[in-house]
């Protein structure tokens, strides 16, 4: 077992501990005179190369905090001591200084959720409402490793998803460059060519100096208009109906729909799985988690949920009813509600999507990967093949 601690005087010490077993682990490093910050079956690597994430960085410092926290506390370190130890080891300067403001505030007297509420930019309502919840029951330790767990499966699920859209993204923005860059600067070239030998041009060299004359001339203002219409779309996306029509448009693009709506899935059954361990009540829940969805269709959907289950009429069958989510969920949490474990239900359910998103991540890109390089493929083989004939068509003249 791997660890990280703080001596008595300040300074981080890492090892290994022969045990697999964490509360043993902190137990050890505290009878050794140690402060436990990090205990793990692997050791975090000095240099990692990671895909970009959108919000990466942000949520990356929350799950790191969270663990850290979770470890402080089971070791049985009290809470702002924990918070002082936390703030000392992060590098970002932003959040060490929220975390700055989150023990003065604890110190002041606030609970530790209405604590971390005072940074609403890095800790969601879910995070402060299972933060009270631990609160109340008296169980925050336990909480904070419940949290730490539901962070760390979002973050790697998220990470997954953005790292795997990341190549085909790529092969297209590279593919795109190289016919601009033949059609912008390379075919010119050719067409000065013909015109100083006076040779006629061979047709698939006449339609490439086409496309590269309306490149040339009108280039510019296509880039300019492509700029315009993404920001205009980005600013129509952040209004209610722009933003309904644009997640309703993400769940009908075919293979990447299934992948999204199955991704929101797991994020929203983990979540309840949590807040509902945790003895929130399940229409708080409810409207807790369907803050942390990424797609409107589905969190508006959970409205109806909400309200099914102040009628009494369970989760399940309400859940069916907006026939937004699959089939298989409504199934699940039939069997939850029958059997009377719902929060273990959920967390079954998450695992399932978890592997449903992976397993859909890996069709589309399977799929759509070989189209862009065949498409591109066919397109810069073209080029190359009418430039090769106009080279063949000069060289026969000159002969």
């Amino acid at each position: 077992m791997y660890y990280r601690a703080l001596a008595a005087n300040g300074k981080v010490q890492t090892g290994t501990l022969s045990t697999d077993d964490n509360q043993a682990a902190a137990r050890e490093l505290r009878r050794l005179g140690l402060t436990p910050v990090f205990i793990g079956t692997a050791k975090p690597s000095g240099f990692s190369f990671q895909m970009p994430r959108f919000g990466g960085r942000r949520s990356r410092d929350i799950l790191h905090f969270t663990e850290e926290i979770a470890t402080l506390l089971n070791a049985g370190i009290p809470l702002d001591r924990a918070l002082s130890i936390t703030s000392e080891l992060t590098e970002r300067p932003q959040f060490r200084e929220a975390l700055s403001d989150i023990t003065q505030a604890l110190r002041s007297g606030k609970s530790f959720a209405d604590s971390l509420g005072t940074r609403p930019e890095y800790f969601s309502e879910l995070y402060l409402n299972m933060i009270r919840a631990g609160e109340v029951s008296g169980a925050l330790p336990l909480t904070m490793d419940r949290l730490a767990g539901f962070e760390r499966s979002r973050d790697e699920l998220r990470g997954y998803i953005v790292s795997s859209l990341t190549y085909p993204a790529l092969l297209i923005v590279v593919g795109a460059g190289s016919v601009f860059v033949l059609l912008r600067f390379v075919i010119p070239r050719f067409a000065e060519a013909f015109t100083q030998s006076n040779i006629v041009m061979p047709l698939p060299m006449q339609v490439l100096l086409t496309a590269s004359d309306i490149v040339r001339t009108w280039g510019v203002a296509a880039i300019a208009l492509l700029v315009i219409g993404i920001v205009g779309l980005r600013f129509h996306i952040r209004t209610p109906a722009g933003r309904l029509a644009w997640d309703r448009f993400k769940l009908r693009v075919p293979l990447l729909g299934e992948a999204l709506l199955k991704a929101d899935t797991a994020r929203f059954a983990r979540a309840m799985g949590t807040l509902v361990k945790s003895a929130v009540p399940l229409v708080q829940a409810i409207n807790i988690a369907r803050g942390i969805l990424g797609n409107r269709v589905l969190s508006t959907a959970l409205d109806a949920v909400a309200l099914g289950v102040k009628r009494g009429e369970g989760l399940a069958g309400p859940l069916r009813k907006t026939k937004k989510f699959p089939e298989l969920a409504g199934h699940l949490l039939t069997v939850g509600e029958e059997t009377g474990h719902l929060d273990s239900m959920f967390e079954r359910m998450a695992d399932i999507y978890d592997k449903d998103t992976r397993d859909a991540i890996k069709r589309f890109t399977a799929l759509f990967e070989p189209v862009v390089i065949l498409f591109m493929g066919l397109i810069v083989g073209a080029m190359i093949l009418s430039i090769m004939l106009a080279i063949t068509s000069i060289q026969q003249t000159g002969l």
